[in-house]
């Protein structure tokens, strides 16, 4: 039986990881979860889960997928209280010959995907009944400190970070808050690809709660494990020592591409 839902929220990247545990744990706040992602039949077996998850299957990166998603959402509902914007992929790039088009399929998937939805979105967010609509954007604790290979993942986490942060200025005439949530190695199926030590590695279910809980509070930012966040301002402190500590070796660096990293 269907509960009376809290808030109305939009998640992409819900199909897999660290998106299908944010709707599983939003939907049993219950609250209604619309879960997006391009896996129409990994949406259809996360909303048999909770009659408070609905499946929209979309392509945040096309233009005509989206068109079709807002229309669909529309339906739905009249209105959203809070997106959560999620999806993303990583591409190593592998010198001394990367594939330099990595950057650009990364930057479409994890930047202006999320622009994308915050196009789509904030429309129905201004309709929120109850006057606070929430844009929370999971970007990663890769920003803080250079790592080898990840040109490509971490350039767009960054202009990710910047881009909401901007936007949090220019929406708060409107009441619309925008938390940038940074999480550090999670178990998922994106992670299980790299082949390097991941610190303070945590289990996705941990990671979704954690991240549901501390974003009611509406935060600026949230960044978790803080041992990692502590780990990574050793490269702002002694940055030619980080550059020496995570240096790929040669074998490393001829490794062919993985998708990886962050969420």
């Amino acid at each position: 039986m269907a509960r009376k839902p809290n808030k109305v929220i939009w998640i992409t990247g819900a199909s897999s990881g660290l998106g299908r545990s944010l709707a599983i744990a939003q939907a049993a706040r219950g609250n209604r979860v619309i879960a997006s992602a391009r896996s129409e039949d990994a949406l259809e077996e996360l909303a048999a889960l909770d009659a408070n998850i609905t499946a929209l299957p979309c392509d945040i990166t096309d233009a005509a997928s989206l068109e079709t998603a807002g229309a669909r959402m529309a339906e739905i509902s009249s209105h959203l209280d809070q997106v959560i914007l999620n999806a993303g992929n990583c591409e190593y790039l592998d010198f001394p010959d990367p594939d330099w088009a990595a950057i650009r399929r990364v930057m479409e998937i994890n930047f202006f995907g999320s622009v994308n939805c915050v196009r789509l979105a904030l429309p129905m967010l201004r309709k929120s009944p109850g006057g606070q609509p929430h844009i929370v954007g999971v970007a990663s604790q890769v920003t803080a400190a250079p790592f080898p290979r990840s040109e490509a993942y971490g350039a767009s986490k960054a202009a990710l970070q910047y881009f909401f942060d901007s936007l949090r200025i220019d929406l708060a005439s409107e009441k619309i808050d925008v938390t940038v949530v940074n999480p550090g190695f999670v178990d998922t199926p994106l992670t299980r690809n790299n082949n390097f030590p991941m610190p303070f590695l945590m289990d996705v279910d941990r990671a979704a709660s954690r991240i549901v809980k501390n974003i009611e509070a509406r935060p600026r930012s949230y960044s978790f494990p803080l041992r990692l966040s502590a780990l990574l301002f050793i490269s702002k402190l002694m940055p030619a020592f980080w550059q020496k500590m995570v240096a790929p070796r040669t074998e490393r660096a001829k490794t062919q591409s993985n998708p990886g990293v962050g969420k």
